[in-house]
């Protein structure tokens, strides 16, 4: 498994089995043109997507850069081989050379199988928190 930052809309279109719904490449020229935006691939031996994880710096004035770990996938076939441990450490690797002072992740209580792997990956459990969110639809 080799895991590579994406830099290309055809390397970010190409890992669309992996994504929640059908990418689209205006969103993604977008994301690549955004400051602070990362998605890293991890592909099998054969060339194929096997998984990816994205961040996001998120900044602030009292407290500097940190990373949110925004979405993590991986595809069925290759789950429990440690794909998401490797593309969660590879995005903290990520984070320290761009000197953030931390990475933190949202997950639901109930994921088991992200729990396990943010675990594995160094995650220390901060707590429940409630999230709110404001739906604006549009596409």
């Amino acid at each position: 498994m080799e895991i590579r930052r994406a830099t290309t809309v055809a390397e970010l279109m190409a890992a669309a089995p992996l994504y929640d719904a059908p990418p689209r490449e205006a969103w993604a020229e977008g994301f690549l043109a955004a400051s602070g935006h990362v998605l890293l691939i991890a592909y099998a031996a054969d060339g194929v997507p096997a998984g990816f994880v994205s961040g996001i710096e998120m900044r602030h004035p009292d407290k500097g850069v940190e990373m949110c770990l925004y979405e993590l996938s991986v595809d069925e076939g290759h789950r429990r081989r440690g794909v998401g441990r490797a593309l969660t450490e590879a995005l903290a690797a990520e984070a320290r050379e761009r000197r953030c002072y931390g990475m933190w992740v949202a997950v639901d209580t109930d994921n088991e199988a992200a729990l396990r792997t943010y675990g594995a990956a160094g995650a220390a459990d901060e707590g429940v928190f409630a999230m709110r969110g404001w739906a604006f639809g549009g596409a």
